[in-house]
């Protein structure tokens, strides 16, 4: 991480903030807020954890609007519209350079003559490209990466080690694909015959839009036929399942152990929580978010937000989570009415 000296006067002044005690307090560097030091710069973005903001020894602090009137002793604060955004873009600054690939072909690295690769390309050692692929101009193809016939990498998107793309799959410009991504596998089709199960061939590709991150270890499969698509701007979590025939909208997010199933659709700017799964051949609309484990069967109208299993709005949700408290309550009323019968009786 590097060391860089700045007032909070001059951190308002980047991140567009309002500045709450010394503005000539000074930070050389940003940490977590449990972890900072009086030197240090980290953030508090909702109310709820303001207990962390009040044992911590960052000596300057980016907080949410809720927080404007936190105690300043032993700190200065800055209050921001975002801060998420604000932090993102002091944590660019202070970050360390990334790693730096040679351009060239590793002499290790395995590609065919009929493979084309664009200028300023860097393939890593024990990389393979196979005929007929195509490496667009900047690309950084890590080590014992695979690239597949016909398979397609656009201009500056990065590729770390042991990423497999197979074959005449298509990666757009300007991504970032983490370890063990495997773009293009079959997708997983079997029908019973008389022998047993019988494989059903998977005949199409994927096809990943231009911006899109896919975390470590997640597989995208192939089409029956046709397209399996991932659309621009997508950010995918580690270890997600994407099967074949599914369409993924613009600016969608997937976290973490996600899975959907076959010719789903999601719309555009989709959120699905971390182990959400999505049903085979439902339609998820614009803007839809869905709650970490929920388990969604039935297609989804724009802009819901659903939670639980099945999933269901937040409304429903909460009515069938209090029921049964409602019913012991009841219960217990019962059997206070009935107590009271049975003296009257007397």
């Amino acid at each position: 991480m590097k060391q860089i000296s700045m007032t909070a006067g001059k951190i308002a002044e980047l991140v567009k903030g309002t500045v709450c005690g010394d503005p000539e307090r000074t930070i050389t560097g940003i940490s977590g807020i449990k972890d900072a030091a009086a030197d240090q710069l980290s953030f508090v973005g909702n109310k709820k954890y303001e207990d962390q903001l009040g044992t911590s020894a960052a000596g300057i602090v980016l907080v949410c609007k809720d927080l404007a009137n936190a105690s300043t002793e032993n700190r200065t604060l800055i209050v921001c519209d975002n801060v998420d955004v604000a932090f993102a873009k002091l944590s660019a600054m202070y970050a360390d350079e990334p790693p730096v690939y040679p351009v060239g072909i590793h002499p290790s690295a395995v590609v065919d003559p009929s493979a084309k690769i664009g200028k300023n390309v860097s393939i890593g050692a024990n990389a393979v490209v196979e005929a007929g692929a195509e490496i667009g101009d900047g690309a950084i193809i890590g080590a014992l990466c695979y690239i597949g016939h016909d398979a397609k990498i656009g201009a500056a998107t990065l590729l770390y080690p042991n990423v497999t793309i197979m074959f005449r799959c298509t990666v757009g410009a300007k991504c970032i694909i983490h370890p063990g991504v495997v773009i293009g596998a079959d997708g997983f089709g079997f029908v019973p015959g008389p022998q047993g199960l019988i494989k059903v061939p998977q005949t199409g590709i994927v096809t990943i839009g231009d911006d899109v991150e896919i975390g470590a270890n997640t597989t995208i499969d192939r089409a029956r036929f046709g397209k399996t698509v991932i659309k621009s701007n997508v950010k995918i979590d580690d270890q997600v399942m994407v099967a074949h025939n599914v369409v993924v909208g613009e600016s969608s997010i997937l976290v973490a152990q996600t899975g959907i199933a076959g010719s789903a659709e999601l719309g555009r700017g989709v959120i699905l929580g971390g182990k959400a799964g999505i049903n085979g051949h439902i339609t998820i609309g614009d803007g839809c978010q869905v709650a970490g484990t929920s388990s969604v069967a039935r297609s989804l109208p724009p802009g819901q937000i659903v939670i639980g299993t099945p999933a269901e709005s937040q409304r429903e949700f909460l009515a069938r989570v209090a029921l049964p408290k409602k019913v012991q309550k009841l219960d217990a009323k019962i059997k206070e009415l009935e107590a009271k019968l049975a003296e009257l009786a007397k």
